[in-house]
């Protein structure tokens, strides 16, 4: 082979492996999945809750999850009455068995982390388009020593929305998020084999580079039946 044929190999712009893009990278996790993820998942975690880098206090919370978009977060006990829905664009605040507050607000990770894989593809491209998203950006990076995948950014310094993948795994391990002046981070870690699908075991999330928030999953139980009532905010104290 010619010197210069040996250069090119060096000097010519690196092509992603089967030319992926943002787009083809989530029908490559779509197709792994869809039909075969956990429908429900449940587990309790140990919460510390963070203020100015030092840990301010520690919860137990119990977590129920149904695909493709509920998720109800019991405080301290699945008893208390105190905790969160959330359900579609909806989050349901409850306190002591009332409910004391509803905004529109998606959780946003309950659809990365599974909820992806119960809608259509192409309402999957609509939903992160919707969630600002730019599937035109796309690069390869490395995170914690491993090879990841970045949906949404050329770079990993952009300024911009941003979900990084594993790329043997094809699941989550962090993302970013900037709105209204404000840069949110969440990591996944620790990641279990589940029935069709994989499990997060600890979580990590910052404010404008400040942790707040680590996660620890304890009991994690995947594709068991949950009473469809708990997601309802009209059943709350009932």
């Amino acid at each position: 082979m010619k010197i210069y044929a040996i250069l090119l190999l060096f000097f010519l712009p690196f092509s992603h492996a089967d030319d992926l893009n943002s787009t083809s990278l989530l029908k490559k996790m779509y197709a792994r999945y869809h039909g075969k993820w956990h429908s429900t998942l449940e587990f309790n975690q140990t919460t510390e809750v963070y203020k100015n880098d030092s840990l301010f206090k520690t919860q137990t919370w119990y977590e129920h999850i149904q695909y493709p978009d509920k998720l109800r977060i019991d405080f301290d006990s699945v008893k208390s009455g105190s905790g969160i829905i959330f359900r579609g664009d909806s989050t349901y605040v409850m306190n002591h068995n009332k409910l004391v507050r509803s905004v529109k607000n998606e959780n946003e990770l309950v659809f990365f982390l599974g909820g992806m894989y119960f809608e259509t593809f192409d309402q999957v491209l609509t939903h992160f388009k919707d969630l600002n998203y730019d599937l035109s950006k796309f690069h390869d990076d490395i995170w914690k020593g491993e090879p990841v995948y970045v949906i949404g950014a050329d770079k990993s310094d952009e300024k911009v929305n941003q979900l990084w993948i594993d790329q043997e795994k094809l699941v989550p391990v962090r993302f970013l998020k900037y709105e209204g002046g404000t840069k949110e981070e969440g990591t996944f870690e620790n990641h279990i084999k589940l029935k069709g699908g994989w499990s997060e075991t600890l979580c990590k999330f910052w404010i404008n580079n400040k942790l707040i928030q680590v996660e620890k999953y304890h009991n994690v139980v995947a594709g068991v039946p949950l009473d469809k009532k708990m997601f309802e905010p009209s059943m709350i104290g009932k």
